[in-house]
């Protein structure tokens, strides 16, 4: 045995507080900067988690568990894990963190698990529900920088639940995309469509997160919402909702997206000509909105 490894202090008989710097110093040789700057801070709250709850064996092993079943339900069609960050509101802190907006900005909230890529893309006043059931909807929006100057190859895509809270992803018995769409704003950033009232909607509930749900007496419930995704040449992209004014649910979010800004004023309208030229002969809804976008730096 060399002489350097004869005087090199033993590791070892590690006590719940001394094995915090020990497995952090584990890590001192981490390469990438970031990478040992995340992990590091990750062991140190996670030990310090663990003391202040006084973690008991058996907790620890449910905990290993729960994780295991939450992976075991992930396909390509569902991801568990984001479920869960986004009922323990980590998916919305991460969105803030990345989306400090300027003034004039629209706020952002979370994609959520029904975008689809590509969208249909359709003509100005288009009805993405397709003649389906539900409270007729006139949605009539326009889209600048935060500075108030028309954009260029504004794409704004759409998406929604159905009256029931369905996503057509979720209905087998859809044979075309239904309740989404892409539109592009014309040059002064207007565009419109026709749809229908969106509905509140359960986020999946019958895996490891329904199950936390449960145990903890929280509903999984979101409030009625439209979708938009708006790109623009120079600008970042905005993902965000645009709430429904009274919804139940506004202020028990199951996945924290609401923000004031983004409930917007669905209007009741008598029957009568809409903004399009429609004749409408019953009542309808209206919702007008602006969204701005942030320049990229």
């Amino acid at each position: 045995m060399s002489r350097k490894r004869q005087m090199e202090p033993a590791i070892r008989d590690f006590d719940e507080r001394s094995i915090t710097d020990a497995v952090i110093d584990r890590f001192q040789n981490t390469p990438d900067p970031r990478l040992k700057k995340i992990i590091t801070c990750l062991v140190r709250h996670l030990h310090d988690f663990v003391r202040e709850v006084d973690l008991t064996f058996d907790e620890w092993l449910y905990a290993i568990r729960f994780l295991t079943r939450t992976g075991r339900i992930c396909s390509d069609s569902r991801q568990e894990f984001v479920l869960l960050s986004d009922t323990l509101g980590i998916s919305m802190l991460v969105d803030a963190i990345n989306h400090r907006m300027p003034e004039g900005a629209t706020a952002t909230t979370v994609l959520g698990p029904f975008y689809v890529e590509n969208p249909p893309e359709f003509p100005p006043g288009f009805d993405i529900s397709r003649g389906g059931k539900g409270e007729r909807l006139f949605v009539q929006a326009d889209v600048s920088s935060v500075s108030g100057a028309p954009l260029k190859n504004v794409v704004a895509d759409v998406w929604q639940s159905d009256t029931d809270g369905y996503y057509d992803v979720q209905r087998p018995d859809l044979t075309q995309p239904t309740l989404r769409g892409r539109f592009r704003p014309d040059a002064q950033g207007r565009f419109h469509f026709w749809s229908i009232l969106p509905s509140p909607y359960p986020i999946s509930h019958d895996g490891p997160v329904g199950q936390m749900l449960i145990a903890t007496a929280r509903h999984p419930w979101r409030p009625a919402h439209l979708h938009f995704m708006i790109s623009a040449d120079g600008h970042e992209k905005l993902i965000t909702h645009v709430f429904v004014q009274n919804d139940p649910y506004l202020d028990s979010d199951a996945v924290f997206g609401v923000k004031s800004s983004l409930i917007g004023n669905y209007t009741h309208e008598p029957p009568g000509v809409a903004p399009d030229g429609r004749e409408m002969k019953g009542p309808w809804r209206k919702l007008v909105y602006h969204f701005g976008l942030k320049r990229l730096l």
